[in-house]
């Protein structure tokens, strides 16, 4: 399975792309869009839903997910949209026995108040409290925060590739990955530097890496690779973010083919001891047949 973020506020403009990278799940991140909703276009193979805010507020963030059409029928719910900056879905594997968890996130930048970024933290600790250890789990989404590099103090949480010095955003973020034991899988490989970041700062001009995939530190094995793709067009100052997976979506179950009825040789009759076999064997069964019921449908029941 192939999971990647994007940021985008045109979600069919950028169907083309999803088609280009193979992309069978994508996270959308401020989509702007009022209330909760899906969308699907005849012919596009893909299927939109989001959740964002009313139509009498306005609207700034924003969040969704893009999915394969023939996944969508796959899904063990409709994607639930928890608030305008977080949304999940839930899909069985291809063992039928486990699940994925796959959440969908905008945080809120430094530039809000405090109070706006503890909600979303708040709801986020909810939702994976509500999600079963044994299933697997995948977030992805814009958190608008630096994570350091020091991987020695954050054992288990980044790997040995992160960019850039933590800010309080990022602090969150690790703080939570630590106490629900989640991995952030954009650090664990070595790539070159334009393929470990997914934004420029407008004004310093300078690279960072605010947009991730996080996973649990159970299910490191699963993740093939996480990386930044600089040549996706999706109309927004993110680059797209692929996640590769090794599991694989439970696939549709095949309709069971009903047994043939077992044919009568009727051919066989032209053989005259075979038609007296027959005849004889049936006026043996009439004989011993004795019907003592007055009801006509219980005497056939019986005769049968």
């Amino acid at each position: 399975m192939c999971a990647h973020y994007l940021t985008t506020t045109h979600l069919i403009d950028h169907k083309d792309e999803l088609h280009r990278y193979n992309i069978d799940i994508a996270a959308l991140s401020e989509t702007r869009l009022a209330d909760e909703c899906e969308l699907c276009e005849r012919g596009a193979g893909y299927t939109f839903f989001w959740s964002g805010r009313s139509t009498e507020v306005r609207r700034e963030s924003g969040v969704g997910f893009a999915i394969k059409t023939s996944i969508v029928s796959k899904l063990v719910d409709p994607p639930k949209g928890i608030s305008d900056r977080l949304m999940t879905l839930k899909l069985p594997l291809q063992n039928g026995k486990k699940h994925i968890s796959i959440a969908s996130c905008y945080a809120p930048t430094m530039t809000n108040p405090d109070d706006v970024i503890a909600k979303f933290y708040e709801e986020l600790n909810s939702t994976l409290l509500d999600i079963p250890k044994t299933e697997k789990l995948l977030i992805l989404g814009d958190f608008n925060a630096i994570v350091c590099s020091d991987h020695h103090i954050w054992k288990g949480v980044l790997g040995k590739f992160g960019i850039g010095q933590c800010n309080s955003n990022g602090l969150l973020l690790l703080q939570t990955c630590a106490e629900n034991k989640l991995l952030i899988s954009s650090t664990i490989f070595s790539l070159p530097m334009r393929k470990r970041t997914s934004w420029m700062h407008p004004c310093s001009r300078h690279w960072h890496l605010i947009d991730y995939v996080i996973t649990r530190q159970s299910d490191r094995q699963d993740i093939r690779v996480t990386k930044s793709c600089c040549g996706a067009e999706c109309g927004t100052d993110h680059s797209l973010i692929i996640t590769k997976l090794n599991i694989h979506i439970q696939p549709k179950r095949r309709p069971q083919k009903s047994k043939p009825l077992k044919r009568l040789n009727t051919a066989s009759l032209a053989d005259d001891k075979t038609e007296k076999s027959l005849a004889d064997a049936i006026e043996n069964c009439l004989k011993s047949t004795i019907l003592t019921e007055s009801n006509v449908d219980k005497s056939w029941e019986c005769f049968k």
